[in-house]
């Protein structure tokens, strides 16, 4: 692995804009190439960012041998094309969330980064926060007791027009897959895979969720309270409550910078890391490199096979509320 990790850029779309900005900060990242269905795309964010090379197509960027890693940044439904395209051509990759359109395609990556010896993370950006992280010890050692339950909401007020990849089946649109994705896993992160999975959702005139409540529940007693929405600007709020206490997360719980621990008989204990906001994504992408570095094919912090957890339980809640996306069965 060369000193410094060479990244490309598959889609020129705002996260990918926005991870870009935060690697050409690190001292061991570079950005050397950038690919897109369109060239002129490419060759407009290369200028945007003073990469060196810019392809109008992901199989020119997946071809480039002076890459060490593929971020992956298209909406959902390119998630397995383009990725399965990067491995093949042996990069490897970090896809964006959520992971895949389903469970099926997902295991379909997997299995390809398995069988091809390559690294492959989903980028759940939160995982990596060092609040997140910090509180995962706290819960693990016992500090609020036996998790009970678990609420976590994201929810944009829009509107967002027909027209727009929100809504549009053919991209997996829906508040499920671009929102919702941060409570699950969210919850997944602290409870795992859910042992029963019910919801409701109002679905838009082009047959994706709109206004989505989930309710997790799982066979040692705890359940997670969950919702995203694309009509509703919700709270964006998170929290942990324990047989001996509760973790509160104000809004913007998955790249927040503080928490607060109650306990009885206690004063509230106030978290905080103020560099969060401003380097949310540079977290992950500090994880991609150390593991490349040692050689890890996954991350602790973000295994494949928790990935696919949580797109089994994505794949539950669409099945109750009845969204389904071109071409699934």
């Amino acid at each position: 692995m060369t000193a410094k990790i060479r990244w490309g850029v598959l889609a020129t779309g705002g996260i990918a804009a926005s991870f870009t900005a935060d690697l050409l900060k690190m001292p061991d990242a570079e950005v050397v190439a950038v690919g897109s269905r369109s060239l002129a795309s490419a060759k407009t964010f290369a200028d945007r960012f003073g990469i060196p090379r810019a392809y109008g197509s992901w199989t020119e960027l997946a071809d480039d041998e002076g890459i060490d890693i593929v971020y992956v940044a298209g909406p959902h439904s390119a998630h397995r094309p383009a990725a399965g395209l990067c491995l093949q051509a042996g990069r490897a990759v970090l896809c964006e969330k959520a992971f895949t359109v389903n469970a099926f395609e997902a295991r379909e990556l997997v299995d390809l980064a398995r069988h091809q010896g390559l690294f492959l993370m989903e980028a759940m950006w939160m995982y990596f926060n060092p609040v997140i992280q910090r509180m995962t010890e706290l819960v693990r050692d016992g500090a609020i007791g036996e998790i009970r339950t678990v609420h976590a909401d994201f929810g944009l007020g829009g509107p967002f027009p027909p027209e727009h990849r929100l809504r549009d089946p053919a991209q997996a649109g829906g508040a499920l897959l671009d929102l919702g994705v941060y409570p699950v896993s969210f919850a997944h992160l602290l409870l795992g895979e859910p042992d029963e999975v019910r919801a409701w959702a109002h679905l838009t005139p082009e047959g994706v969720d709109d206004n989505t409540g989930v309710l997790l529940g799982y066979d040692t007693g705890a359940l997670a309270l969950l919702s995203s929405s694309l009509s509703a600007d919700t709270a964006q709020t998170a929290s942990i409550t324990g047989s001996t206490g509760r973790i509160e997360f104000p809004r913007g719980f998955f790249n927040t910078d503080r928490f607060v621990l109650h306990r009885p008989d206690r004063d509230p204990e106030s978290f905080t890391d103020p560099a969060v906001p401003s380097h949310g994504l540079r977290y992950e992408a500090a994880e991609v490199m150390r593991c490349l570095r040692a050689g890890e094919l996954e991350s602790p912090f973000a295994p494949l096979d928790s990935s696919l957890a949580v797109m089994r339980t994505l794949d539950a809640i669409r099945d109750r509320i009845g969204v389904r996306y071109p071409g699934e069965a």
